[in-house]
């Protein structure tokens, strides 16, 4: 007796390895998080659970004594309900050739079965999510039923149990009938009702697991993706309070150039188009310093036509620096700050530099202007307010955690200063986030 419970422990820690063993394949985990199926992507279900299970069973049959190993019954219910009745057949028919081919006759037909009545609980069930929330305990179900009134899905959970449950049923009764003709049939436990009990929970436990320990896959995926979609949104968010504020000021200079200076607002719109032409092309979070640095020309340009030759740009850029990577419209409203809070009430105007340096894998930026600096009391919330810095720092929070640094100085009537360090990025990185 002792041997058959070590033999059913067993066979509980055997589906739970397969179970971790296969979610780790990328294929399996975008098989897992696909509820709708083109018919090749069934037939491909069909056979990875083939092959799987019916190796097990051939190893079962090749040593007696690794009867714990035999997942057949289990392995053709998962694939029906996953995959449906055409996976669950298949997988059935495939799981069985082993004992066929040493004449376990009755296996075919009975594993064939089992994968369809999977398939029609897959579509009893209300919702394909209700699949993942199966739980294997009679208690927690019937309370399910009974206190939370969700009927059709309680329901559904009490039904998927009673299908295991007559799945071994029938493993069982067709084996005391016709002895070897069946898979693996357990009849040592026969006037035993432990033993019946310990039989029938372990297949309930042996289908539960694997959907337990793919659904943890599953949910763990789709928080990464969602918090790659808040992201993505909240940059998105952040980006369209940058172009709307910049496109204001510049229709405003076409606006007021068009009468008196038509070449110069002629200068400004190829200006305008080419960098509406870049936004439009370009959906990527970063890009190159050398293009960024080509957009603050045109955008500079733009804003030089206002303000005339009282406003300066000079610009130190390391070499080695240009092909680095950076936040897309990073020092656009940096620069547009320099100008409209530091610059634009400077009678005469004044100069703003750029410089960049790389330095052990780091990139650091510095925008700084001879303006009339900021008050204290305006810096100490300078993140919290306008779309300016704040906005630029909530972007590279979103997009590099803690790994990156931006302070400001500025001191009244002497100028800002404004320091960005973040990590060196490789194009691919970049491309995927």
């Amino acid at each position: 007796m002792e041997r058959h419970l070590v033999t059913l422990l067993v066979k509980l820690g055997v589906v739970a390895s397969l179970a971790s063993i296969l979610v780790r394949s990328n294929a399996v985990q975008r098989m897992l998080l696909r509820e709708a199926r083109t018919l090749n992507q069934r037939l491909l279900l069909a056979l990875w659970f083939g092959v799987i299970f019916s190796l097990g069973a051939a190893a079962r049959l090749l040593n007696p004594s690794y009867d714990a190993v035999d997942l057949s019954l289990e392995g053709s219910l998962l694939a029906g309900i996953l995959g449906g009745y055409v996976s669950g057949m298949l997988a059935g028919i495939l799981i069985s050739i082993p004992g066929m081919s040493l004449g376990e006759t009755l296996s075919m037909p009975l594993l064939a079965g089992i994968g369809v009545l999977g398939g029609l609980l897959r579509d009893c069930a209300p919702d394909t999510e209700d699949i993942w929330r199966f739980s294997p305990f009679l208690d927690l179900n019937v309370y399910r039923l009974v206190r939370r009134k969700k009927y059709r899905r309680s329901g559904f959970h009490v039904l998927f149990l009673v299908a295991i449950l007559v799945a071994e049923f029938l493993r069982q009764t067709l084996g005391r009938f016709f002895g070897g003709k069946v898979f693996f049939p357990d009849t040592t436990w026969s006037g035993n009702w432990f033993g019946v009990v310990a039989v029938y929970t372990t297949t309930l436990f042996g289908v539960a697991l694997p959907l337990k320990v793919w659904n943890n896959t599953r949910n763990e995926i789709k928080l990464e993706e969602h918090k790659r979609l808040l992201a993505e949104a909240r940059l998105q968010a952040l980006s369209n309070q940058i172009n709307p504020h910049f496109l204001f000021n510049t229709l405003n200079t076409v606006t007021a150039l068009i009468r008196g200076k038509p070449d110069e607002a002629r200068l400004v719109v190829l200006k305008l188009s080419r960098i509406l032409r870049r936004l439009l092309r370009k959906h990527e979070n970063f890009t190159t310093l050398r293009d960024e640095l080509d957009f603050i020309e045109d955008y500079l340009a733009i804003e030089v036509a206002r303000f005339g030759e009282k406003l300066r740009f000079e610009k130190e850029i390391e070499e080695q620096s240009l092909d680095m990577l950076v936040p897309s419209m990073l020092l656009q409203p940096l620069i547009e700050n320099c100008i409209k809070h530091g610059l634009a009430s400077k009678v005469d105007g004044g100069v703003i530099r750029l410089s960049s340096r790389r330095v052990e894998g780091r990139l650091f930026l510095v925008v700084e202007d001879d303006g009339v600096g900021i008050p204290e009391p305006r810096l100490a919330t300078l993140f919290e307010q306008g779309i300016g810095v704040s906005n630029v720092n909530e972007r590279l929070k979103v997009l590099f955690g803690d790994d990156y640094r931006l302070w400001v100085d500025s001191q009244p009537g002497r100028g800002t200063r404004i320091e960005i360090e973040v990590p060196e990025l490789q194009t691919h990185w970049a491309a995927v986030s």
